[in-house]
């Protein structure tokens, strides 16, 4: 079994290339982002409490989205392995995952982190944002807002899976096909 950590900033391409690496690897696509705007669109009261936090740029809580988390890969028991797409956003979220994936008696096999400038990717989002209704994709300081966040609770899992011997950094500019031929270079070395 294969299970694959894919972050990066906002707009980075990580939805976008999960699209490609899935089929291509026969994964589960998990995005917790994707989740929580089923959740959010079905009014449910995940949805609800997740929704307070995303239209300020926060970070959902980190036990809301463990436990949703959870639920997810409960409903895949016969996944050939998993993508999580914006999962674990802290270090307290990459423990729990660790835990609850040792519980099946898995493990992360690696982290890949889409790198690119934040103003290539606040152009994108803005962009991005004309048409995909997302409040959070339409205000520069909403979308700066969740760099801030992202530096200050996601940037240090790098660290943690650095110690782990499970990150591999790839450069998140380019076409979508150019990308993606550098995650495939990693994919089929892991």
């Amino acid at each position: 079994m294969i299970n694959i950590v894919l972050f990066g900033k906002p707009g980075a391409g990580k939805g976008t290339q999960a699209e490609f690496l899935k089929e291509k690897y026969n994964l589960t696509h998990l995005s917790t982002g994707d989740i929580f705007r089923f959740n959010i669109k079905n009014d449910t009261d995940l949805g609800r409490l997740a929704k307070t936090f995303m239209d300020k740029g926060d970070l959902v809580t980190d036990e809301l989205t463990i436990q949703m988390l959870q639920s997810e890969v409960d409903k895949n028991p016969l996944s050939a392995g998993f993508l999580f797409d914006g999962f674990p956003r802290t270090l307290a979220q990459a423990a729990a995952l660790d835990k609850f994936l040792e519980t099946k008696g898995q493990n992360i096999t690696a982290t890949v982190a889409l790198d690119a400038d934040d103003s290539v990717l606040v152009a994108r989002l803005l962009e991005r944002g004309k048409t995909s209704g997302r409040p959070d994709d339409q205000d520069e300081e909403k979308i700066r807002n969740r760099y801030q966040e992202y530096n200050e609770k996601t940037a240090p899992l790098m660290d943690y899976y650095k110690g782990q011997s499970k990150f591999h950094a790839v450069n998140g500019i380019g076409t979508i096909l150019e990308v993606n031929e550098r995650l495939n270079l990693v994919f089929d070395n892991l």
